[in-house]
């Protein structure tokens, strides 16, 4: 009788958390690592170069194969840092056209020019591989988009890949972001309205993961946060921690401004306790994991399988 009971215990914890995932269709942490790898293997894929040139080509044609549309968003303005024109190209798939209730869902694709913070100062002028910082968003989109092609949501969802994330320097925020600004300025011409709430998904592939709750989400989109924390808690993922983070400048920010609900989901704390890998040619394939690409992308897939229109 004592084995049973316990049996019949251990069902009853488990069912929440297993009720809450079949709500969603499986997310493949292992397919997300392949494409994060596909991306670091273009190369560095800062505005202007030649990865950047593939990367842009290959979100294009991997989300028209999968998405009911795709909207390509151009901007052009003088570089911040030369007398160079910077083309701005934000990408958006968007999936479930027939409904009126929207969400969005973001990461930037483009990764940093310089690795102004490696330890060695000769790598300093080099441009980074951005596994974390700019592929495991990605990542995690581009599976999600394979999961909407096969089994829509109720809700509409749009994929949003924003470019120009990281080109500003140490201290100059107006220059971090423009791709997010250059979206949120044009928004509901491009999107015929504004979504319900925009995550953010950045530097969320780190091997030791952990999701605090970043300041700004927290002070200005706590409803949303505390949905997307106590779901991953109901999916039993202890990467998404109830405590406060730092306030990080984010393509959230934007949309936060423009009054809409935005989360930052982001491990800001990358390194292995003596290095800090942001920001330096140590941000590899090999400092993420299909775990926590896992445990990120299967939060998001059963909030938005889980929202009613």
């Amino acid at each position: 009788m004592q084995h049973n009971m316990s049996w019949l215990l251990c069902l009853l914890l488990a069912l929440p958390g297993s009720l809450v995932r079949a709500q969603a269709p499986f997310f493949d942490g292992e397919q997300a690592y392949s494409l994060l790898i596909k991306q670091v293997a273009m190369g560095p894929r800062n505005p202007g170069s030649e990865g950047h040139a593939a990367i842009t080509a290959f979100l294009r044609d991997y989300l028209s194969s999968r998405a009911e549309d795709v909207v390509i968003q151009s901007g052009y303005r003088r570089h911040p840092y030369s007398s160079d024109t910077l083309t701005i190209t934000n990408i958006i798939g968007r999936f479930n056209m027939a409904a009126v209730d929207r969400v969005l869902l973001l990461a930037h694709y483009d990764t940093r020019d310089q690795a102004d913070l490696d330890p060695d100062s000769a790598l300093r002028s080099q441009p980074i591989p951005g596994a974390n910082d700019g592929a495991s968003g990605v990542a995690v989109l581009l599976t999600l988009a394979d999961l909407m092609a096969t089994q829509l949501p109720r809700i509409g969802v749009d994929l949003l890949f924003t470019d120009a994330e990281d080109m500003g320097r140490s201290g100059d925020l107006a220059n971090f972001c423009l791709g997010a600004k250059l979206f949120v300025g044009e928004m509901e011409s491009l999107l015929g309205g504004r979504p319900r709430y925009a995550v953010l998904l950045d530097m969320i592939g780190d091997a030791d993961l952990s999701l605090p709750i970043e300041y700004h989400s927290w002070r200005d989109a706590r409803q949303l946060v505390m949905r997307i924390w106590q779901l991953a808690q109901d999916l039993g993922y202890e990467q998404f921690n109830f405590e406060h983070g730092p306030a990080i400048y984010d393509d959230h920010i934007p949309f936060l401004e423009a009054g809409i609900p935005a989360v930052d989901i982001i491990d800001f704390d990358y390194g292995d306790g003596e290095q800090s890998y942001w920001h330096t040619m140590a941000d590899t394939p090999d400092k993420c994991s299909p775990e926590s690409l896992a445990a990120v992308g299967t939060v998001v897939a059963t909030l938005i399988y889980t929202e009613k229109p």
